[in-house]
């Protein structure tokens, strides 16, 4: 039952990549980030955020980038 209850608790909040592609009307590098994400058909929007830094790692995406996952992260969870 405790499995349950923990399971409609990460239900509540949608995982850190479909969030993050909300975000692409802001006009910072997370929105930045979250355009390139929408372009990026491997982009892994089911992902956390440390799945998200490797995919930008394993693409050799610019340091700017990695720095707006750290900012867009601190959003996600204070959402």
């Amino acid at each position: 039952m405790m499995t349950e209850h923990n399971d409609d608790q990460h239900e509540s909040k949608p995982a850190f990549g479909h969030w993050l592609v909300t975000q692409k009307d802001r006009g910072d590098l997370v929105g930045q980030l979250a355009v390139g994400a929408i372009a990026d058909r491997r982009f892994p929007r089911n992902g956390d955020p440390e799945a998200v830094r490797k995919h930008l790692s394993a693409m050799q995406a610019e340091g700017d980038m990695f720095a707006a996952v750290d900012d867009a992260e601190s959003d996600w969870l204070s959402a």
